[in-house]
């Protein structure tokens, strides 16, 4: 039908009521808006002047002048700056790692940081434990192709996380090989050769991969864990199975390095480094549109001008300051622990895809930025209900008070009896400024059950620890120092949490302060 005869058509349907409606030459209504012939919903109209958060915004009618025009374009690529920083946390601080290991010679993957006397205090590392041997390994199938991964037995918990930090697949323990060892075939998504039988296989979307492995303490001691790696772990490209390079084993204990991402600017081209080495598609179109808003697009240089570069410099300030507050002052319903209490989550939602309600609630963005801020590693392994494997985290920041901890003063916490773990339970102390050990006259500022043997129980077997910069007086068996003029927050750790965790029925103090 052409529109001719669709227009007749149409008119022909129309009620004969509209004979009464107005047309265009008639006067204006009597409530008529001004510059109106009938009265205009003062929801839709914009004021000639409009008082906002970030100044005055002015129009002739509707149309905004050069100043408005200026200040909200700072905003809108503020903005888009802001929501890059808390999105792309994640994928800094992978790109943090995989400098710091560079800078220590992990250039190949059959090239591993073994920590093999645990991480100390030296090390900047969103976290770290003082409690497992870890192993550390960077994985590149963009230049190696498919990469081998040879488990030995008895391995702890064992992940692949990719460049933005998503889950690829546990090892170890928590992985299919279930802690009897097996061997691993980490593949490229664009991988499209043979895939060989006998392997535990992953695909990752990304080219750059991290290969945190752990190992458990004996006794206390290390010695066995550090023996497990360095005898039987293997790395290697798919391509050289057959006569597979020389592992090499790197010393990272006492190691003095960073694998810290920036809260400057200079975030945003730690960020741009990521996007020119990684496929286009490693994340959505809505994620890359607002880096391309800022000047970061695969395949072009980042070239920031002046009025960018004021722009990014506040942005990160903005958005460090939101990262620090969700995670140590979270409005999140879900993050407490326990009602009326300190302790809380890292994993805010107890999902390692950051869904709310299965995805029914799309994806908590907050929570996923608070994480990777104060920790690394994602894995569905640490918020699985595992009982007597795995490990279970609780963090705490501040006092019984609310108030933040104070390393000028004295604090105690009281562990009650029967701490509800199969291997162990320790608690470390951080420093909010790195979110890494607290450095202190103290090389591993922490206790842990299996090592520190000589902490004194009170006489119900509890154990109260002393926070403090010099030990009190008698309890110089159960003190962590601290530093005066500097915060700490603390991470308790249950290694093999039982049915007491779970259920609340066990839970720990809360921080005193001592008077």
């Amino acid at each position: 039908m052409s529109v001719w005869n669709t227009a007749i058509l149409f008119s022909m349907l129309l009620p004969a009521s509209t004979a009464s409606l107005a047309h265009a030459g008639d006067p204006p209504a009597p409530d008529a808006t001004p510059g109106f012939n009938h009265r205009m919903p003062p929801q839709i109209l914009t004021p000639d002047e409009v008082e906002t958060s970030i100044g005055t915004m002015r129009f002739f009618d509707g149309m905004p002048d050069e100043a408005t025009v200026d200040s909200v374009y700072d905003n809108l690529h503020r903005m888009r700056a802001v929501e890059a920083f808390l999105d792309f946390t994640p994928a800094a601080s992978i790109e943090a790692i995989r400098r710091g290991m560079l800078e220590l010679g992990v250039d190949e993957c059959s090239k591993i940081l073994l920590f093999g006397d645990l991480m100390d205090s030296n090390s900047l590392f969103l976290t770290g434990n003082t409690d497992t041997v870890y192993a550390l390994g960077v994985l590149d199938v963009g230049k190696d192709g498919p990469i081998v991964v040879e488990i030995p037995p008895g391995a702890g918990p064992g992940t692949v996380n990719d460049a933005f930090f998503r889950f690829v697949i546990d090892m170890g323990a928590p992985g299919p090989d279930r802690g009897k060892g097996g061997k691993y075939l980490i593949v490229p998504e664009s991988y499209e050769g043979e895939i060989p039988e006998g392997y535990f296989v992953a695909r990752t979307p990304t080219m750059t991969n991290v290969l945190p492995l752990r190992g458990m303490l004996k006794d206390g001691k290390t010695d066995a864990a550090r023996e497990m790696w360095t005898s039987g772990l293997k790395v290697y490209p798919l391509s050289r199975a057959d006569d597979p390079p020389p592992m090499e084993f790197i010393s990272g204990t006492g190691a003095v390095f960073n694998t810290i991402h920036a809260n400057d600017a200079t975030f945003y081209e730690e960020i741009d480094d990521v996007i020119q080495r990684e496929p286009i598609d490693f994340i959505d179109p809505e994620l890359r549109g607002n880096l391309a808003a800022i000047g970061i697009q695969k395949g072009r240089t980042f070239a920031p001008d002046e009025r960018m570069r004021r722009v990014l410099d506040d942005a990160a300030k903005i958005g460090n300051a939101t990262a620090r507050a969700l995670s140590f002052k979270s409005r999140s319903e879900t993050a407490s622990i326990y009602p009326g209490s300190a302790w809380f989550s890292a994993f805010d939602g107890e999902d390692y895809r950051w869904l709310i309600d299965d995805g029914n609630g799309g994806r908590n963005k907050d929570a996923r930025t608070r994480f990777f801020y104060i920790a690394t590693v994602n894995t569905p392994a640490m918020v699985l209900k595992l009982l007597g494997a795995g490990s279970q985290y609780a963090l705490v920041a501040a006092d019984s008070s609310g108030a933040y901890l104070d390393g000028s003063d004295t604090y105690s916490l009281t562990i009650p009896a029967d701490p509800p773990a199969k291997d162990f339970w320790s608690i470390v102390v951080y420093d909010p400024q790195t979110r890494s050990m607290l450095q202190t006259g103290q090389p591993y500022p922490s206790k842990n059950s299996l090592r520190n043997t000589d902490m004194v129980p009170n006489a119900d077997g509890s154990i109260t620890l002393w926070f403090a910069p010099e030990a009190p007086a008698g309890h110089e068996s159960n003190w962590i120092q601290t530093v005066p003029g500097k915060a700490w927050f603390a991470i308790l750790r249950l290694y093999g949490p039982l049915e007491p965790w779970f259920e609340q029925t066990w839970r720990p103090g809360e921080i005193e302060k001592v008077d």
